[in-house]
């Protein structure tokens, strides 16, 4: 991490060294001339730096190269709005559900009983959605310093079962408070008959709705090639769509034009075949669930 034009900038990658400002899903550049020049004299090698625009700005506004950002996107008014209208019968039916099976969720501090909390979520099992959970095993000092970034513009949700966390959400928002990104939501397997990670969800449609915040970002609508999955289905039934926003690539060396001109800037699982990740992420599955035979979450995701 290194700070430039007052922004800390997040460097990836060894070979290849990527650069974009630290939460730049939720933290943008209202003119980005400025931090590429001082990115380009700042003393570290950067290759490329990438940065989006907002989500109300869905037309180009820079000549950099630029490409497709695919978000998961839920309009929000009011909750009463989002639970009648914009959800579909299954979902309504969970947040219910939670409720009636004595789920209770709101909105709490980050404190040390908070991070214990996610640390014995996050221990839980070494697998969930059939792939490594990269979060096992941390201690809680790791966790305390991965959840408290950004924290002058977090909301941390808790859901409860008889004053047990049994699940959490973190959803941090822009400077203008016009969107809300989704960075966090996981619950125990253990209680997931409770559906706590609908309960999650409706806290933070009404947490959104309460600050007049009219966009709730959950991430990625799709990732790489898919056409669909148990996640994105999850989102689209909880009145999540798919809205494309401009993200740029900005070379800065010729290591970063020949990588960016060969496509070397995306993931390798973004430059694969569709077919070929379908047979891998099957074999993933299969070998996670022989081995270790772990419970499953449901949809989930971490960023």
């Amino acid at each position: 991490m290194i700070s430039v034009c007052g922004r800390k900038i997040r460097i990836t990658g060894r070979f290849l060294r990527i650069a974009r400002v630290d939460g730049d899903r939720h933290r943008f550049l209202d003119d980005p001339e400025p931090m590429v020049k001082a990115l380009k004299g700042c003393g570290t090698r950067v290759d490329i730096f990438t940065f989006m625009q907002r989500l109300t700005e869905r037309e180009p506004k820079y000549s950099y190269p630029m490409e497709w950002e695919n978000l998961a996107v839920l309009p929000v008014s009011t909750f009463d709005h989002w639970f009648t209208k914009q959800i579909r019968f299954a979902p309504r039916g969970r947040v219910r559900q939670a409720e009636k099976k004595g789920v209770k969720v709101r909105e709490v501090p980050f404190d040390d009983a908070l991070v214990k909390g996610i640390w014995e979520i996050y221990n839980e099992s070494p697998v969930r959605q059939g792939r490594h959970f990269p979060h096992y095993g941390k201690d809680l000092q790791t966790v305390h310093k991965a959840e408290a970034t950004h924290l002058d513009s977090s909301i941390f949700i808790g859901a409860y079962f008889e004053e047990r966390l049994i699940g959490f959400a973190k959803l941090v928002h822009d400077e203008t408070h016009t969107q809300a990104n989704l960075m966090n939501i996981l619950s125990l397997t253990q209680y997931r008959d409770k559906c706590p990670t609908n309960a999650l969800l409706a806290q933070a449609v009404r947490s959104c709705a309460a600050r007049s915040i009219p966009f709730l970002v959950y991430q990625k609508f799709l990732y790489g090639k898919e056409k669909s999955s148990s996640l994105s289905n999850f989102k689209e039934v909880n009145g999540f769509g798919g809205v494309d926003v401009p993200r740029y690539h900005v070379p800065l060396t010729r290591l970063g034009w020949l990588a960016l001109h060969l496509g070397f800037h995306k993931r390798l699982a973004d430059r694969c075949p569709e077919p070929v990740l379908t047979k891998l992420r099957n074999l993933r599955r299969a070998w996670y669930s022989h081995r270790d035979r772990p419970g499953e979450a449901g949809p989930t995701e971490v960023a």
